[in-house]
């Protein structure tokens, strides 16, 4: 998930290699045709364009482990309500690094020490792609985070020089935060540890299936990262600007190395993630098989949450501008687009379930014409996912946040209050719009 408001405000103010798997007989059994591949600015699957309507559920593996902080019957009816709204693809985490970082999670994949990793929480992540294999789902996988909630960039970098940062914290004002996060591309150590959890994750069989991660079609795309940016401002993104390049370069290969059948994906915000400087994208996206971007009004200081009715139609035009940039880069760049997080507040910014979001499904109509029109156009737009999904999750406290430890996981990571950005079950009319958009993807003609 994006970082929080004030670093979002702020940032509009200052505006290895590993050999050839071979193929084994499991990938020798699965058909070609079941992975999702990309040709051109569209995705293909078994022969034919393929769009999806997705949703962010960055807690999936969490609800799925078998252990006192999952809940697979939660998890269960998570996904057939999902299922029941058109949803075909969901962006989930499946890297978390236990860090001394305020807002982060307990427990995690992994520890420092290398090697540690948290097979309950991996069984988890094995369970999930079971149940989605079930409801003839396509997972994106992302494999750590440039921002503190899940650990992240800043953990690698606490792991390996004994440093780190809170992201808010007053005596590190933004960009600080971002500036030193960006230094993990540099650190040899950090990436060499990152790597590692790659390769082993990469190389897993899923514990119930027994089938190897490489060769499970529910696995649509491997993503570098949670947004990771060269740096929080102009001069610190051009000088890290090298070493990002080359880790997206190293990293990607290593992927197709181990998981030939699957996308690779960076988990970018666009332009916003590269100080808006579009040849910075371009570059990190070359060696990449589909573009994407994030839309965050409020966190950009877009609109002003306490009053949407005033602000929210100079909001939107920003919006639409930031959604016609990218289909003209991804356009001119022969791939697809995936608009995989996009998130608005409720009226007045709250955070109960329940309560009016008129501005909010507003937007998300902005969202999701842009995929019909490509639909009808044969454009790049190929897919979104609203973040995030909250379902049955709830927050515990009048405060509305998530103390560290705690398993109602709702879609705001422990970082943001709880419900700011999250569809919950309750959410009839937000639920009604995905729902509708996703029987237009199906009705329209495939271009």
């Amino acid at each position: 998930m994006t970082a929080s408001l004030s670093r979002r405000s702020a940032l509009l103010a200052s505006l290895s290699l590993g050999a050839l798997s071979v193929v084994s007989q499991a990938s020798a059994a699965t058909p070609a045709g079941d992975f999702v591949t990309v040709q051109g600015p569209h995705f293909k699957l078994k022969g034919e364009t393929w769009r999806f309507v997705g949703a962010n559920i960055w807690y999936g593996a969490y609800l799925g482990a078998d252990a006192a902080f999952g809940d697979r019957k939660r998890l269960q009816k998570e996904l057939d309500d999902l299922k029941a709204l058109g949803v075909t693809n969901l962006r989930v985490l499946a890297s978390s690094e236990l860090s001394p970082l305020k807002n982060s999670l307990d427990p995690a994949f992994r520890t420092r020490e290398n090697g540690n990793y948290n097979e309950a929480l991996l069984a988890g992540l094995d369970y999930l792609l079971v149940e989605m294999h079930k409801r003839g789902m396509k997972a994106v996988l992302y494999l750590t985070n440039f921002w503190e909630w899940s650990g992240g960039m800043m953990a690698y970098l606490d792991y390996t020089t004994g440093y780190y940062i809170n992201n808010g914290d007053p005596a590190h004002p933004w960009p600080e935060f971002a500036d030193v996060s960006s230094r993990f591309y540099a650190n040899e150590k950090a990436v060499a540890m990152y790597h590692d959890y790659v390769r082993f994750l990469l190389k897993r069989t899923n514990s119930l299936t027994k089938k190897p991660y490489r060769d499970d079609p529910t696995i649509m795309a491997w993503q570098l990262s949670n947004e990771p940016r060269p740096g929080g401002g102009p001069e610190i993104a051009a000088q890290h600007m090298p070493a990002y390049l080359a880790w997206i370069s190293s990293t990607a290969k290593l992927i197709r190395s181990l998981a030939p059948h699957h996308l690779v994906s960076l988990g970018h915000e666009g332009l916003m993630g590269v100080v808006g400087n579009e040849i910075f994208l371009i570059n990190a996206h070359k060696e990449i098989d589909y573009l994407t971007a994030h839309i965050w009004p409020q966190n950009w200081s877009w609109v002003d949450g306490k009053d949407l009715p005033g602000t929210f139609d100079a909001g939107a035009a920003k919006v639409q501008k930031y959604i016609d940039d990218h289909i003209r880069i991804a356009t001119a760049m022969n791939k697809p687009l995936v608009f995989e997080e996009f998130g608005f507040p409720r009226d007045e910014v709250k955070y109960e379930p329940g309560t009016p979001t008129v501005w909010k499904d507003k937007f998300y109509s902005m969202i999701y014409k842009a995929v019909e029109d490509a639909v009808k156009t044969g454009g790049p737009v190929s897919g979104s996912n609203f973040w995030a999904w909250g379902g049955a999750g709830r927050a515990l406290h009048k405060d509305y946040w998530m103390l560290r430890g705690e398993t109602a996981y709702v879609g705001d990571p422990p970082h943001e209050p709880q419900g700011w950005y999250s569809v919950f079950n309750t959410d009839t009319s937000t639920q009604a719009l995905i729902r509708q958009h996703a029987e237009r993807i199906k009705k329209l003609k495939v271009s």
